[in-house]
């Protein structure tokens, strides 16, 4: 991978934020969950979907704090537009959300 400068990092606008609601996604083309992520009071709530049915369920989703990068333009998700992408990361089974350690505010910026 080419190297970045802090600026071009600082460009990415990564937020805390809640999931507040999630429902199965049966037309995505691999198991996924749709989420709605409340960022706070200065951005609101932004929908995505995720591949994260290997370690998620919709139970255990909501009332999560996550990591979300807020300023990617939308993106079409087979029938569903995605406004925010949620961060995680591989184990070896799937994806783990990524999300801060202790209940933080919602719309906090990562520095």
């Amino acid at each position: 991978m080419s190297e970045i400068t802090f600026d071009d990092f600082m460009k990415v606008d990564i937020r805390v934020g809640r999931v507040i609601r999630a429902e199965p996604y049966p037309e995505a083309r691999k198991p996924a969950i749709k989420m709605w992520v409340d960022f706070g009071e200065e951005i609101g709530e932004r929908k995505t979907s995720a591949q994260i049915t290997d370690h998620y369920t919709i139970d255990t989703l909501v009332g999560r704090q996550v990591m979300g990068v807020v300023n990617f333009p939308p993106r079409q998700i087979g029938k569903f537009m995605s406004e925010v992408l949620v961060l995680g990361a591989y184990d070896d089974t799937g994806v783990v959300l990524i999300a801060p350690d202790k209940e933080t505010p919602l719309g906090a910026r990562m520095c």
